[in-house]
């Protein structure tokens, strides 16, 4: 008898089991229409307070533990054998991932500056942010010092430098060599941070040598001793490279911001090479930071491509007083290399009327060089995916009575 209800039994149990689930899928029967109530999106990195250091990629135990291992391998005096780039030596197989990095970002940035005359680039004047596309979002959200009352944008065109933000970091001759200090701030020349990673992954540039070394160095208790010399037979000390490998040669790499148009006149075509080039430089130097390490500070954008952050006392963040201007340096990200500026996505380009503040929650949010490439016809990567909600942005009329 009992053996003949386990069956009834079980089916009551999947009816509960779905109720509760059918109720959280919000099946809307007025309109007819079943929609989500749950997350199906990817959110937003939070933006972080000023108070708030950057999360570390890796825990703060882990760095501690790394740190009591090698105190106590320096007590022992004998030979670490270290391995490449910690010993000086490029990393081979890496070499082409630098060249290709390079030549992406050379044409991430034609293709950008080329689209930027078709497609209109805004920024707000008082809280910097940036929006893609004509007109310019009526959604009030800069709330700085100095805003409207009613917290809208002081919308100004804006460039490339809006679109792709530069990051600079000191060249250095020799990445395993002493770090700048706050005497050379003003001398050292200072280039793009993904240029300087590929010049230390192997990437050659005239105008930005660096000491390419045919011996490893060797770790003797804690001090690195390096058996050859400093410069090779063939390299002449010039004047604007003193004997310590630092460059003082003020030459700016311009010739990349405004390169020479090699494209044809069919926008899409353009975008769908700008998208490709875009993503080859993202996971090319995500590739080339895995083994060539790259500091940011805790607190400030400041980056420096090497082992060590420099010493230059110019940090003016949180509590900046307390480490007499010093960096809070820890090991970056990608986000910290290429940060991205997040713009409101345009799903209806034939569309001319602003985006509105009070359909604000409905709207999504992309990396402004992607929605400048998807404007222009080039189709969203696979990725992108978990950022798109799947629903239909109302109308005004209809905003109210959707619950």
């Amino acid at each position: 008898m009992l053996l003949r209800h386990v069956p009834t039994v079980g089916n009551l149990l999947e009816g509960i089991i779905q109720v509760p689930v059918a109720r959280l899928k919000g099946i809307n029967r007025h309109f007819g229409v079943s929609y989500s109530t749950l997350p199906t999106c990817n959110e937003l990195p939070r933006k972080l307070k000023k108070s708030e250091r950057k999360p570390p990629v890796r825990s703060f135990n882990e760095l501690k533990r790394e740190a009591r291992l090698k105190r106590k391998k320096r007590q022992n005096a004998r030979e670490i054998i270290l391995q490449p780039p910690e010993n000086g030596l490029l990393v081979e197989h890496l070499v082409p991932v630098a060249g290709e990095v390079y030549a992406a970002r050379t044409e991430l940035l034609s293709t950008v500056s080329r689209l930027i005359k078709y497609i209109a680039i805004y920024t707000c004047s008082l809280c910097g942010e940036v929006h893609v596309g004509h007109p310019p979002h009526k959604i009030r959200t800069c709330n700085v010092q100095g805003s409207l009352s009613s917290k809208e944008h002081a919308w100004v065109r804006g460039g490339i430098q809006h679109v792709l933000p530069l990051v600079e970091s000191f060249h250095l001759y020799d990445r395993i060599g002493r770090a700048v200090s706050h005497k050379e701030m003003l001398e050292v020349d200072r280039i793009p941070a993904i240029v300087e990673l590929c010049v230390q992954a192997g990437f050659d540039i005239p105008e930005y040598p660096t000491r390419r070394r045919t011996f490893p160095v060797y770790s003797i208790a804690g001090k690195m001793i390096d058996f050859e010399k400093r410069f090779p037979k063939d390299f002449s000390l010039g004047e604007d490279i003193d004997a310590c490998g630092f460059r003082y040669n003020r030459k700016r790499m311009d010739k990349d911001t405004h390169p020479a148009e090699l494209y044809p006149n069919d926008i899409k075509a353009i975008a769908v090479g700008g998208m490709k080039a875009w993503e080859k430089m993202c996971s090319g130097s995500s590739k080339l930071m895995e083994t060539y390490a790259v500091q940011t500070c805790g607190y400030c954008p400041e980056v420096q491509v090497g082992p060590k952050g420099h010493r230059v006392r110019n940090c003016q963040a949180y509590k900046h007083q307390m480490r007499d201007g010093q960096h809070a340096w820890q090991e970056a990200r990608i986000s910290d290399l290429v940060p991205p500026v997040y713009v409101y996505h345009v799903q209806d380009q034939q569309n001319n009327k602003p985006l509105v503040n009070e359909l604000r929650r409905y709207y999504i949010m992309l990396p402004a060089v992607v929605e400048l490439f998807a404007q222009c016809g080039a189709p969203l990567e696979p990725k992108y995916a978990g950022a798109m909600r799947d629903v239909v942005i109302p109308e005004m009329d209809e905003e109210k009575w959707v619950v």
